[in-house]
């Protein structure tokens, strides 16, 4: 530069005119910005806790209230007392199955309860039970019967039955027939069994007058009279039980006999299953 035309010399920096800074530096270098952390995951992740924890107070309150609904309407149902004991368990997730209206399986037991004319113990397994009314997909039960209960059935048959006893698997009972007019005390041992919803008391041995004997002994002496002992027994036992259950097997247990039965689904809302079946 020339004399003429000289160079000025910047302002020296003042209060009045404070140097610009660019925006996102700072003096003294560059300088990172600030970042801020997302809180929505926090917020779903609450959401979703409190909604689980909701979920789980719903199914304890369900599972809490399911079995007082079911036992009513089952008393309802059956005409059982008001006093009846009655155990019931729900299998599965609860909710789920309510909003659908049908619980996928359902426990009922009991330590006594009557059906038709036979008290025993029962357990019942029910498939597909319907919330809103209709009938079950399936079910199939068990009833545990004592010793006189099972005289009490046996009792119908030609059988010259005095008492009986049980000796697993097999039923021996005793009583006597007449020979000529005289009575002859007879012991016969049977195994129970179960064809097409009937009792059938098959025998296996027998004592005659204190004498053990087969079948073949007693027909080739006594013949024709002694058939009805030494022959299978079938006893219907069909007007002692509700018509829509069918005894599909019975065997000896220890002091019970432990029958099997196969329920059908119409028997919540049929009111002529739930009635005596006949016999015929």
């Amino acid at each position: 530069m020339s004399d003429e035309h000289p160079t000025l010399p910047y302002p020296e920096p003042s209060s009045e005119h404070p140097t610009l800074v660019i925006p996102g530096e700072r003096r003294g270098g560059p300088q990172h910005p600030v970042t801020r952390r997302a809180r929505w995951p926090w917020v779903v992740l609450i959401v979703v806790v409190v909604l689980a924890l909701l979920v789980v107070a719903a199914e304890l309150l369900t599972r809490a209230l399911l079995p007082g609904i079911v036992r009513g309407a089952v008393i309802e149902q059956l005409d059982l007392p008001q006093g009846q004991q009655l155990e019931v368990d729900a299998d599965g997730i609860l909710l789920p199955q309510l909003i659908g209206g049908r619980l996928d399986e359902l426990h009922l037991s009991t330590d006594s309860v009557t059906l038709g004319g036979v008290t025993g113990s029962a357990d019942v397994t029910a498939i597909g039970v319907p919330l809103r009314g209709g009938n079950l997909t399936e079910a199939q039960g068990t009833v545990r019967i004592d010793q006189q209960q099972f005289t009490d059935l046996v009792l119908a048959s030609d059988l010259p039955i005095d008492e009986v006893t049980f000796a697993e698997p097999d039923v021996t009972a005793s009583g006597s027939f007449s020979v000529f007019g005289v009575p002859v005390p007879i012991s016969l041992t049977v195994t129970p069994g179960a064809d097409d919803g009937d009792l059938l008391l098959t025998p296996v041995g027998l004592q005659l007058a204190g004498v053990t004997l087969n079948a073949a002994d007693i027909a080739e002496r006594f013949g024709d009279m002694a058939a009805q002992i030494t022959q299978p027994q079938r006893i219907c036992i069909a007007d002692q039980l509700p018509a829509g259950l069918t005894m599909t097997d019975i065997a000896i247990k220890g002091s019970e006999a432990v029958i099997d039965l196969d329920v059908d689904g119409a028997i919540v809302t049929d009111a002529a299953l739930q009635a005596n079946g006949v016999c015929d």
